[in-house]
């Protein structure tokens, strides 16, 4: 039975009470139409990205996450939330992880997926999935990465994918997230995050590890694009 329905038929309740039941249950209504909402408008922005050869899928994994595998800060089961044609997650695979990628465009999982064939890696697994409802992959992990997908949340939009991240990462576990940075000149791509922003998104719950200056490869960026490196621990 709904929450809802535990409002209604709950008539012994004081008046009070059953008012206030009412009302978080339209604000939950509310929260998940927002949700869907949010979803359908990014499937379709990036649907479109995907139809031409979008900026930032590269041929090739991220050096950072490469450099994060070897310094031994990747342990296996991994997520790569927003995984696009799943350079990152077939590169771990090939390394001997154990890896799921999610992914809202259902062609980027179809290239990802051929790709995986192709290397003879069924290690790397993909699924069309969407980052603002990662609660319901019904898996935990003990690794997140991220290239490139924190950084295009608006603000509606980072409480879900906060939310979804603490469901499904085990505590103690790591996410690495790679993103636009403020310093990067220009309006072109996607939104820039500020240090401060981040902080402030990732505060109860989360520790930071670390956080500094990378840069984020791309077809249309001369030495790669000026963003945020970002470590943090899930924590009770």
């Amino acid at each position: 039975m709904g929450f809802r329905s535990i409002c209604i038929v709950d008539s012994l309740r004081p008046r009070d009470e059953y008012s206030v039941g009412i009302r978080r249950s339209h604000a939950l209504d509310d929260q998940e139409q927002l949700r869907n909402a949010l979803s359908d408008d990014a499937r379709m922005r990036f649907e479109a990205r995907y139809e031409r050869l979008a900026s930032w899928d590269v041929d090739f994994p991220q050096p950072v996450f490469v450099d994060l595998a070897a310094r031994g800060l990747i342990r296996s089961p991994v997520l790569d939330v927003g995984c696009g044609s799943g350079e990152i997650a077939l590169f771990l695979a090939a390394q001997g992880y154990d890896v799921w990628g999610i992914d809202l465009v259902g062609a980027a999982i179809s290239r990802a997926r051929a790709k995986a064939v192709k290397r003879g890696l069924p290690a790397a697994r993909f699924l069309v999935g969407d980052a603002l409802r990662l609660e319901e992959l019904g898996m935990t992990f003990e690794t997140i990465v991220d290239s490139g997908l924190f950084h295009a949340f608006c603000e509606e939009e980072r409480p879900f994918f906060v939310a979804g991240l603490a469901a499904v990462l085990r505590p103690g576990g790591l996410y690495h997230f790679l993103g636009f940075s403020d310093r990067q000149p220009g309006k072109d791509g996607p939104r820039r995050l500020t240090e401060a922003e981040i902080r402030k998104t990732f505060g109860n719950g989360w520790r930071i590890v670390s956080l500094q200056e990378a840069r984020f490869l791309t077809h249309i960026h001369d030495g790669g694009a000026q963003a945020w490196l970002g470590s943090i621990e899930r924590v009770e």
